[in-house]
């Protein structure tokens, strides 16, 4: 057995870009930013916040959703899998992009101005019911 299974909660870090095939069939993409809080040692190294960038990716309903409620700077949960794809630039160059195929969107409410956001601690048993 193997388990692929992401779960983030962050910001998002543009306006999501949404397309519609022929088919009807919708997908929309975007950045979300991540991020671990710096801290002082006790010997008074300064560590500073890391902040990590994810692609997600929503296909279907949950796209058209994502179209007209999820705008840059929204807090969300995300639930999903780690997908890769390869392709070629224009200069034709390899690249290969780590994108995260979400299944699950959660809106957070947004923090009161000034206030800075809390992340929520590392908790296996954490569940999506939890963050409501």
């Amino acid at each position: 057995m193997s388990i692929n299974k992401v779960i983030l909660i962050g910001n998002v870090g543009r306006e999501p870009q949404v397309r519609y095939f022929d088919t009807g069939n919708a997908v929309a993409s975007f950045t979300l930013a991540t991020t671990e809080r710096g801290y002082t040692m006790q010997n008074g190294t300064t560590i500073p916040d890391r902040t990590e960038w994810h692609n997600i990716v929503f296909w279907g309903k949950i796209a058209e959703t994502v179209e007209k409620y999820v705008h840059k700077g929204d807090r969300i949960y995300v639930e999903g899998k780690l997908r890769y794809r390869s392709y070629d630039d224009q200069n034709g160059i390899h690249r290969t992009v780590c994108e995260v195929y979400a299944d699950t969107l959660e809106l957070l409410p947004r923090p009161a101005a000034g206030e800075r956001t809390q992340d929520v601690p590392v908790d296996e048993n954490l569940t999506a019911d939890d963050l409501k």
